[in-house]
């Protein structure tokens, strides 16, 4: 399909898209430092290192930064859950381990890297998961995935009341949102140190007892 004059012009260039995304890193680091409330914009331009308007021209006012800045991850994160969950499914029947194992996996993954924008989302995450102001936020971003595990929980313990299975689920995200944002605590009281892949298994075991126990016995 040829592409109309008019579209071309409408297409983002190289380094505006370069500049959102720097506007956007710079946001996650100061909305996952300060929260909502403490942040600014003035402060997000300076961790960018940019003008305040542009700041503006590509998020729009605070609540609308905040949220594109919630989104952006979002969308990835899901996608390689999904994947993740989907791949499992092809190979057998699931256990709450090999679900929390397809949900957890992939951020844990990414956060052991080292990447800082990681690491910062989980925060943010965090921020987003204990305000009630963000439910309409966490509806579009998070429930739909959500409700996916949840549904295949609930194919795993038939007889389990949805309500219950959706605490242990939320319990669960506490628990990986904990171990990303608070594994500073676990090195310096258990003297160890809080990632790698034996921190994910600790994890989905921690959590596929907890739910096991409240959905056999509840």
């Amino acid at each position: 399909m040829k592409i109309s004059e008019t579209q071309r012009q409408r297409a983002p260039s190289k380094r505006a898209i370069q500049s959102r995304e720097r506007i956007l890193n710079a946001a996650e680091i100061v909305f996952a430092d300060k929260g909502f409330d403490g942040a600014t914009i003035r402060d997000i331009a300076a961790a960018a290192k940019t003008q305040v308007g542009l700041v503006h021209h590509h998020g729009g006012g605070k609540a609308e930064l905040f949220a594109q800045t919630v989104t952006r991850r979002a969308d990835d994160l899901s996608k390689l859950r999904i994947d993740m969950l989907s791949a499992r499914k092809a190979d057998g029947p699931m256990t709450i381990e090999s679900l929390l194992e397809c949900f957890v996996g992939p951020y844990l993954e990414r956060a052991a890297s080292g990447d800082i924008q990681w690491l910062a989302y989980a925060r943010l995450v965090a921020h987003v998961s204990a305000d009630p102001r963000w439910r309409d936020l966490a509806a579009v971003c998070f429930d739909p995935t959500a409700n996916r595990f949840i549904d295949e929980i609930a194919l795993v313990f038939p007889d389990a009341k949805r309500g219950a299975i959706a605490a242990g689920f939320v319990y669960s995200v506490s628990a990986m949102l904990a171990l990303l944002t608070s594994g500073w605590r676990i090195e310096t009281l258990g003297a160890v140190n809080p990632g790698g892949p034996d921190r994910q298994r600790e994890l989905v075991r921690f959590c596929a007892a907890g739910i096991r126990a409240s959905l056999e016995n509840g």
